[in-house]
């Protein structure tokens, strides 16, 4: 079928999901964990800075505790600490202790040959933490000011202990390392995962995708497989386009073997009338009348459109009302009085074609027949549409003959006799009921009801 190619042609045009699905979560996935490694990296970097400065300030204490102002103000500093490191030169850990009113300064052996960058002015009472360079390297620094009560008068004094930042970039640096190699082999295991489960989820559409290729080629009538709930509205649907274009077919075979078949007979009468040439019009008049009648119900049964799900909402007032201001025209010899009980919010979901072919070709028929008065009422019952056409005409003698094909109440009516035989038809296309029946107003009354799609 052409539009099943077409819609395999649309499929493959919109793009692979599978591969927007893997990009979209590839990209949610990276820029996630990029930004979560990023915000721990910090927060590690943060909080082992903080421990350092706390080390540092514990080192300030020490000096404190050890320091001592002789009876002369001057500085006097013990030996040794219990940080061995502020022994061992080059250790990384360097302390300076300078009196600011001597202008003397001591600084932990540690600090022998280096140019450390000791803090030598910080207010009294306040610290001051801080990253400083000097000598082509990078240093944490605490420093601490503080009034030094002696023996003799109070002096200030400023404390200021720094280390060597490489120790905390190495230490920054090895969490770092880990930390990348966990989150990439985490993002790897993700998306492997997810590759997985995209190919489990999109595994129903490559089987829709395949049964969709089978009946294109013949293979198979419909979608027959089982699918998730998303998936089986879609195929669902698919089913009932496929089950209308055979319909369709069908009829328009049907229409064309039959037109073949029933215009056999009139041709061969008027073969027959050309060799009595008197007798020539009259059967030519009837024959072309007659074959004029098959064509015309044919075309109308074959171009019916049938139920369906898909075609719109149609207000049936409008339709109905249309119908009415057509006829009043052609009829207006006979002041006919067409009474319509449709609700004006009454919608149904049909194609229009076939609503106007079906009242029109009902309340035509009424008027035909009707002496004043023509009633026409729409209601819905559940998924059920009730459509009913009254006349106070003579009504049907026979109720059976009357909707096959050329069979009229009354030949000399004019008309091919198609009209109910067409309304039949187009009923049995959307799975309703007619039904022919005597009138409260004394003539015909039509009676219609159908399903929902």
């Amino acid at each position: 079928m052409r539009w099943v190619g077409f819609i395999r042609a649309r499929m493959k045009g919109a793009g692979s999901i599978r591969a927007r699905l893997m990009l979209g979560a590839t990209v949610v996935l990276v820029a996630f964990v990029a930004g979560a490694g990023w915000a721990v990296q910090r927060a590690h970097a943060d909080s082992v800075r903080t421990a350092r400065f706390a080390q540092l300030q514990s080192t300030v204490y020490l000096l404190l505790a050890g320091a001592e102002l002789d009876e002369h103000g001057a500085l006097v500093m013990p030996p040794s600490f219990p940080e061995p490191r502020l022994s061992l030169p080059g250790s990384g850990l360097y302390a300076n202790v300078v009196n600011l009113a001597r202008g003397e300064a001591w600084q932990s052996p540690s600090a022998v040959g280096i140019a450390a960058p000791f803090m030598r002015s910080v207010a009294v009472g306040e610290w001051r933490f801080d990253t400083v360079s000097a000598g082509g390297r990078a240093y944490l620094a605490v420093g601490y000011g503080v009034n030094w009560a002696g023996r003799a008068q109070p002096a200030p004094l400023v404390l200021s202990v720094v280390e060597d930042k490489a120790e905390f970039d190495r230490e920054v640096s090895v969490f770092e390392r880990t930390l990348w190699a966990w989150l990439g082999g985490a993002a790897a295991l993700l998306l492997l995962s997810q590759t997985l489960l995209l190919e489990w989820g999109l595994a129903p559409l490559r089987r829709v995708a395949r049964e969709i290729g089978n009946i294109e080629h013949g293979a198979q009538q419909s979608v027959e497989g089982r699918y998730p709930a998303e998936i089986t509205a879609l195929t669902d649907n698919l089913n009932t386009l496929i089950a209308q274009e055979r319909t369709r077919q069908t009829r328009y075979r049907e229409a064309l073997s039959f037109l073949a078949h029933s215009l056999k007979t009139p041709l061969a009468v008027l073969r027959t009338g050309l060799a009595e040439p008197a007798a020539l019009p009259a059967v030519v008049t009837e024959q072309v009348a007659r074959m004029d009648g098959i064509v015309a119900h044919q075309l109308a049964r074959a171009a019916a459109g049938g139920s369906s799900r898909f075609a719109p909402y149609l207000l049936l007032a409008q339709v109905a009302s249309r119908v009415r201001d057509s006829l009043v025209k052609v009829y207006a010899d006979k002041g006919l009085v067409f009474t319509l009980d449709v609700p004006d919010d009454l919608a149904w979901r049909i194609d229009e074609g076939d609503a106007f072919e079906m009242l029109g070709n009902l309340m035509d028929n009424a008027a035909k027949w009707a002496r004043h008065r023509v009633a026409v009422s729409a209601r819905r019952e559940g998924r059920r549409l009730h459509l009913r056409v009254d006349d106070d005409g003579p009504g049907f003698g026979d109720t059976q003959s009357i909707l096959q094909l050329h069979v009229r109440g009354d030949e000399k009516v004019t008309g091919h006799g198609v009209g109910l035989a067409v309304v039949n038809d187009l009923v049995a296309s959307h799975d309703g009921e007619l039904t022919l029946s005597r009138s409260d107003l004394g003539g015909a009354r039509v009676d219609i009801v159908l399903q929902a799609a």
